[in-house]
């Protein structure tokens, strides 16, 4: 039993560590993609800046949460690009924040198509900041969508926010909320299941959330954003009661709503 027990903290601990110490590796692709992105501008080490929380290994390579986060003093993060090295479109998102959002506390889901470093570019008034880890994944651009194209379509642009507390509204106070897009963010390396040819792609490629008439942030993103794209974000309150979505996609339908703040807390 001692020795069971003592595997099973051995695991555990081990898994811990290797949890803490996903960093980024090297690699070729991001040396031949870099220019691409900033070009000769220097990038200074994020770690101190900010976290980036990847799974080392994916439980499901089409919706990999990454999670961005600072500590209270730190210094303000305007935008970040996030580059998944190894995927068809290495740009995933390209996210400006509003000074509500400060500091950043921000979650995307996205699909790596193979072991790859999920690179964080932040823009401060400092300079460009990177972060990240290596994510073990693979398919997440192919997998075949979850619901039936029918279904998928009739749904599209449905929206929904979470907020995680059910306190009085207050300008100043710093919430939590999570806003869910219905759509099937089709990568175009997807199969129809029945006739076996590739799906056209057709995703959002332009999101934008207020409070009120205040941005809080917006995205311009690519294949890599999952589907039925979820973000989970802190920001501080300014009174009005409502949050308002608004995304475009390849097609240029675009879907708008209105939604409480308060709504599924």
């Amino acid at each position: 039993m001692k020795r069971l027990l003592a595997a099973s903290l051995f695991t555990v601990l081990a898994q811990t560590a290797i949890a803490q110490d996903n960093a980024l590796i090297e690699s070729e692709s991001w040396n031949e993609l870099r220019f691409d992105f900033v070009g000769d501008t220097t990038l200074h080490d994020g770690a101190a800046l900010f976290t980036v929380e990847t799974p080392y290994r994916a439980h499901d390579a089409a919706t990999v949460p990454i999670v961005m986060s600072q500590s209270a003093d730190a210094t303000p993060i305007h935008g970040a690009l996030v580059i998944i090295d190894e995927n068809p479109a290495p740009l995933a998102a390209d996210l400006t924040f509003s000074e509500a959002m400060w500091p950043l506390d921000f979650e995307l889901r996205v699909r790596v198509n193979q072991y790859s470093n999920i690179r964080v570019i932040a823009e401060t008034d400092d300079g460009l900041f990177m972060n990240g880890g290596y994510v073990k994944a693979s398919g997440g651009c192919s997998a075949p969508a979850s619901r039936d194209p029918e279904v998928a379509l009739a749904s599209m642009g449905q929206m929904r926010l979470r907020s995680f507390d059910d306190t009085p509204r207050m300008s100043g106070q710093r919430r939590e909320a999570q806003v869910m897009i219905r759509h099937p963010n089709y990568s175009g390396l997807q199969r129809d299941q029945i006739t076996q040819l590739f799906v056209s792609a057709h995703f959002i490629d332009l999101i934008e959330v207020f409070q009120g008439d205040e941005v809080l942030f917006t995205l311009e993103g690519g294949i890599s954003v999952s589907e039925n794209p979820v973000f989970r974000f802190g920001y501080r309150d300014n009174g009005t009661p409502t949050i308002r979505i608004r995304a475009r996609d390849t097609e240029g339908n675009i879907f708008e709503q209105v939604l409480a703040k308060n709504e599924g807390a």
